[in-house]
């Protein structure tokens, strides 16, 4: 017999139990999603009104920015004001909507970081075949599907992991709702349906990892065939940026969700946590434009008081 106490809440990690320390990482996570919200909404911006900027690119870099926003804007903002008013509880339809959403905007991320990695093999490997094979219902396309496989994704995780009652500990070890965490205090018998999907979704982001992994490798060795040492260096400068945080971002990932949850997390868990969630939206707006001459541009000009670099 299972003692199953109907849950209408639970409670998230609190970075620390010395209430001044807590307020000091709500500040910290402040300062580090308003960083993250300005840099991607400014790009969001310039791509939205600088009509020069208008090559599949930049409409996928502009899809990233805005998955960006969505995924620092849920799990962040709960963070804050608990750690502000020092009441770390979630309701049960708040940590399902955050799973939701959390799920789908990072399936999307990582859908749309694939498509990016291939317009780069497409423009670099098969330049004379860049507009044909990129047009514009193709880019249209590919960042529907990013978008709804995403969706089905977190649709599919979320009606698995609530789809019967809680028992035991409702302390969740992480400081947002995800789905190992709940699985861990779930006592349904009807999650069968969730492992299965976990699996294809697995599945998935290693298909979507060794294809960006095969698209740089592929763009890398065509870039060394060129004769021009600052045209490799251009290439180069370009392309390593997002693979390092591609590569880190993604293991991360894959440690949080697949990793067996802990009653007590360690402080290594609570950082992996952090880069897994706010380091993505802070990082790509800097490897995807600072290298980049025409959204340099594009800011001088929504900005003209910038100094020109």
């Amino acid at each position: 017999m299972v003692n199953v106490t109907l849950v209408t809440g639970f409670l998230l990690l609190e970075f620390s139990e010395d209430p001044a320390w807590q307020t000091c990482w709500g500040l910290l996570f402040l300062l580090l999603s308003l960083v993250a919200l300005m840099s991607n909404l400014l790009i969001v911006t310039v791509l939205t009104l600088d009509p020069q900027l208008r090559a599949p690119m930049y409409f996928f870099l502009e899809n990233l920015s805005l998955l960006d926003v969505s995924l620092v804007s849920i799990p962040i903002p709960k963070f804050i004001v608990n750690s502000l008013i020092h009441n770390n509880s979630i309701s049960l339809p708040g940590c399902a909507f955050q799973l939701l959403l959390m799920t789908s905007f990072s399936a999307g991320e990582i859908f749309i970081l694939t498509t990016m990695s291939y317009d780069r093999y497409v423009a670099i490997c098969c330049p004379l075949h860049y507009e044909a094979i990129l047009n514009g219902d193709a880019c249209v396309l590919m960042a529907g599907v990013s978008r709804a496989m995403g969706m089905l994704f977190g649709a599919v995780y979320t009606a698995g992991t609530f789809s019967g009652p809680f028992c035991g500990s409702t302390v969740i070890p992480e400081f947002f709702c995800n789905v190992p965490s709940l699985l861990k205090i779930s006592c349904s018998d009807t999650l069968l349906a969730v492992y299965p999907s976990m699996g294809i979704g697995v599945c998935l982001s290693l298909s979507c990892f060794i294809c960006i992994m095969f698209s740089y490798v592929r763009i890398l060795s065509t870039v060394l065939r060129i004769p021009s040492l600052k045209s490799q260096s251009k290439a180069f400068a370009t392309c390593l940026p997002r693979l390092v945080v591609f590569t880190v971002v993604m293991p991360t990932a894959f440690t949080v969700y697949l990793r067996p949850p802990s009653d007590a997390p360690s402080v290594t868990d609570r950082l992996l946590s952090v880069i897994y969630t706010v380091l993505p939206p802070i990082l790509n707006p800097v490897v995807y434009t600072l290298r980049n001459s025409d959204m340099k541009r594009g800011v001088r000009k929504l900005l003209p008081a910038l100094p020109a670099t």
